[in-house]
């Protein structure tokens, strides 16, 4: 073999931290990028490239995964366990709901591959066991709280993403 190939997630807070560092000024406050990203360095240069503006990053997500078709799609109790696996990622994993998180999984909103935290498996630290704030599970986590709030508003119960931001 050539190469061994591993996922790569998001990083882990003090590397991303340095990596915001970088970002040039005017930007928002760490902490508050901390808790939309999740670490995630594509989705901060989304922000930046959308001027910190939390709603259009939103709405392109919902537009470039399609989260309105998948609403339309789901059903009662389908639209019952997302809103469940908004709160807490690892309620889908039961036999019943494993469907779904697939389907999730599929458009890139969930990753389902964070079960093994051995740090020998992650380029830096393994992700926490569980930060439901960050929208990590044990066994399942979001991509990233931006692409969670996405699927929020694209089933109609979202906050204002741009609320997520300007929140003190």
């Amino acid at each position: 073999m050539w190469a061994i190939l591993m996922p790569v997630w998001n990083i882990p807070r003090r590397g991303f931290e340095q990596l915001f560092e970088r970002v040039p000024e005017p930007k928002p406050d760490f902490e508050r990028i901390w808790l939309l990203t999740g670490g995630n360095p594509r989705v901060l240069s989304l922000l930046y490239r959308a001027r910190w503006n939390v709603d259009e990053v939103v709405r392109s997500l919902i537009a470039s995964k399609r989260l309105d078709v998948l609403a339309r799609s789901l059903s009662a109790d389908e639209r019952e366990w997302i809103a469940d696996a908004l709160e807490d990622p690892d309620s889908l994993v039961a036999r019943e709901r494993i469907p779904l998180m697939d389907k999730l999984v599929e458009l890139n909103l969930l990753v389902d591959a964070i079960a093994y935290r051995d740090p020998s498996l992650w380029v830096d630290e393994p992700p926490p066991e569980r930060d439901l704030e960050l929208g990590i599970g044990k066994h399942v986590a979001w991509q990233t709280p931006l692409h969670r709030e996405a699927v929020r508003c694209a089933l109609g119960n979202g906050v204002g993403a741009e609320k997520l931001l300007n929140t003190e």
